[in-house]
């Protein structure tokens, strides 16, 4: 599929940061090995000076990166640099983020909203539950802060500080302390807030408290724990953890499970309401773009011939280092999952706006554009 996004030209930004992008450039079209981690060395440098920085260079670099390959490559490289360890150091402090999903909305829709707070109480009572558990591969030596932090407390801007913390402690007994992000609950539709609890482990250096990818054990009872602590009456709330990682990684992969819920939470509801109605659904799945904010979207709509009338649509937004076509599989396998047995992907890219109605453009199954690949 065509990637619809309109990335900046290079030429405008700063030279040090054209230099790493054609370095990232460089590195992705080498022909060898070696060739390759020269230029990643080099790219390491700069990215340990924009760590030692105030986190403007850095957020700059990965926001007007000039395509989608070279943000991903600088990104594994950004992670590698999280990772690194001193090998001088007898211990290692490591700065690890919990991401969380929590879905919630009103049981009644006449309520009036209800602000979820962004503070988890008795926070001592998750680490035992996940020290009983072996979260972390094993390791006891970690603590946990107790506010439910948005993503934008981790994000590039923020990193340098945040990671500065591994050379100014010695334990972990004292997590980052990030402000709370409060959830506001409007509507009887669920909504998907996206949070994160943010902890230290010691470790020694060649141990990874980080290895263990999945969610084990401890995933239901921590859930269970955490819809308690912030559930209010009148609200159903639902928490459903990731696995730790370092914060680089814990974004991106939170970012990643709030969209996949939101697609499911919509296609669940969706197809339910088209079968009660008139019967089995057909999909359509389209890219469109660019926005004006010249991102772009992979669209899923679902309608019926029997209801011309009726159809419902949504938008699953293009993250910097997605490629398009794991978007689209990851629509057309929730798909498969929900038994959807037609679906249209249509080629090529899309406007935003229908130019007749001026609204945002969505295709129906009875009603699409000539040569539709069927699958």
């Amino acid at each position: 599929m065509l990637d619809p996004r309109r990335f900046l030209p290079s030429d405008i930004a700063p030279v040090p940061l054209r230099r790493v992008w054609a370095l990232a450039g460089t590195s992705l079209a080498s022909s060898t090995g070696a060739e390759a981690a020269a230029a990643d060395t080099q790219i390491g440098s700069a990215l340990d000076s924009m760590l030692a920085g105030d986190g403007a260079t850095l957020a700059q670099l990965f926001s007007d990166a000039p395509s989608a390959a070279v943000h991903r490559h600088l990104w594994r490289l950004l992670v590698e640099r999280e990772r690194a360890a001193d090998a001088d150091a007898a211990l290692r402090l490591t700065l690890f983020a919990i991401p969380l999903v929590i879905v919630a909305a009103l049981e009644d829709a006449k309520a009036p909203p209800v602000t979820l707070p962004g503070v988890v109480d008795d926070i001592d009572g998750k680490v035992a539950l996940l020290r009983e558990h072996r979260a972390l591969s094993g390791n006891e030596s970690f603590a946990l802060g107790n506010a439910l932090v948005a993503a934008e407390a981790l994000g590039f801007a923020a990193l340098p500080a945040l990671l500065a913390r591994r050379r100014l402690a010695a334990t972990p007994e004292s997590p980052p302390a990030l402000a709370p992000a409060p959830m506001v609950v409007a509507s009887k539709t669920e909504a998907v807030h996206l949070r994160f609890l943010v902890g230290t482990a010691l470790a020694a250096p060649t141990a990874d408290p980080l290895r263990d990818t999945t969610v084990g054990r401890w995933g239901i009872p921590l859930a269970a724990a955490l819809a308690r602590d912030i559930g209010a009456p009148g609200v159903a709330v639902l928490a459903l953890p990731r696995a730790p990682a370092g914060l680089v990684p814990a974004l991106w992969q939170g970012r990643v499970a709030q969209r996949e819920v939101s697609a499911q939470l919509f296609a669940s509801n969706a197809i339910r309401r088209l079968r009660a109605a008139v019967g089995e659904p057909q999909a359509v799945l389209s890219v469109h773009g660019p926005l004006a904010d010249g991102g772009g979207e992979v669209r899923l709509s679902l309608s019926s011939p029997f209801d011309p009338r009726e159809a419902e649509g949504f938008r699953c937004p293009l993250l910097p280092q997605d490629r398009v076509d794991d978007v689209v599989k990851m629509l057309q396998d929730l798909l498969r999952d929900c038994r959807v047995n037609t679906v249209h992907v249509l080629p090529g890219l899309h406007a935003d706006r229908d130019p007749v109605t001026g609204l945002t453009l969505l295709f129906k199954g009875d009603a699409l554009p000539a040569g539709p690949q069927v699958h």
